[in-house]
């Protein structure tokens, strides 16, 4: 069973055997808003996205895991972002309650992003308070709806659930992906993957190498928590005392695809074949630990 919200998420169950394990993808969305009138050309707002990372974990439900995307993009807003880091000076107006921006909306990268890199601003004016509910209501709730409902779901039943946070990271780290100032230099990222478990606080450890060895196995150079260790999602969904096991996967988007156009490049189709097997082997390790923790 999949369900479709429109323009906002897409979930993709598995046909056959289900197993505890959820795959999302928050960022790959790119349908934009026709009523939100951003400053920047289509073109330029499209090197936000995570493009192609729906892809590249399509065949996660043929494995037994589900699927989780978003279908708008991160310059909406960002699901990946706490619903209180808003940076109070994007607003037209006073806030309803509290707000806790932190380093990322000081940078223009926080629920609402504000830049697309420095000097480049997405907006020409400030946002009404009522715009910003508005898209919490209508792309954020949902998704973190759809996220409690399924890691809720398979850990009842199953009694533990394992989340991989898909993600692409560029070849190049500027200061708005650190959550620097402006005047810090751009730096080239050696990793082809990034997996990040907030150093241990998301995951069991076992998991977390599994991931790694795995992608090590097929000769990708891999980091953990450096220099990405999860963000919301995984903080908010990861609790290991309690079977949960979040982790953050960032995949060099250079593996892959022109980085200025967005096209795939021949680098594609070998990229996915490792995915789809490092899928089959988390869905193995699932099945394992079921297996397990019944036995215990």
């Amino acid at each position: 069973m999949s369900l479709v919200i429109d323009d906002v998420l897409v979930r993709n169950d598995p046909l056959g055997r289900r197993l505890p394990i959820l795959f999302d993808s928050p960022h790959s969305g790119r349908v934009y808003p026709q009523d939100i009138r951003f400053a920047c050309p289509l073109g330029l707002l499209r090197h936000a996205e995570d493009s192609h990372v729906e892809e590249l974990f399509a065949s996660a439900p043929d494995h037994g895991a589900t699927l989780l995307c978003a279908l708008f993009p991160r310059v909406c807003i960002d699901v990946n972002r706490a619903v209180d880091d808003i940076d109070p000076a994007l607003l037209d107006d006073s806030w309803p309650v509290p707000l806790n921006p932190t380093g990322r909306s000081a940078v223009g990268a926080g629920l609402i992003r504000s830049l697309l890199r420095p000097g480049l601003p997405l907006y020409d004016g400030k946002l009404s308070v009522a715009d910003v509910e508005e898209r919490i209501g209508r792309y954020y709730r949902p998704y973190h709806s759809q996220m409690s409902q399924i890691l809720d779901g398979l850990a009842g039943r199953f009694g533990a659930v394992w989340h991989v946070n898909c993600h692409s990271m560029p070849s190049v780290l500027g200061p708005s992906v650190l959550g620097l100032s402006s005047s810090s230099a751009a730096e080239p990222l050696l990793a082809d993957f990034v997996i990040g478990d907030r150093d241990g606080a998301t995951s069991e450890p076992g998991f977390v190498q599994l991931v790694a060895d795995t992608l090590r196995g097929y000769g990708y150079r891999v980091a953990l928590n450096n220099p990405y260790k999860g963000v919301e999602l995984v903080a908010r969904y990861g609790d290991p005392a309690r079977g949960r096991h979040s982790i953050q996967l960032e995949i060099n988007r250079r593996l892959y695809m022109n980085e200025e156009t967005l096209e795939r490049h021949d680098g594609f189709a070998a990229l996915k074949a490792a995915i789809d097997s490092l899928i089959g082997r988390i869905a193995a390790y699932a099945a394992d630990r079921r297996l397990s923790q019944a036995a215990e």
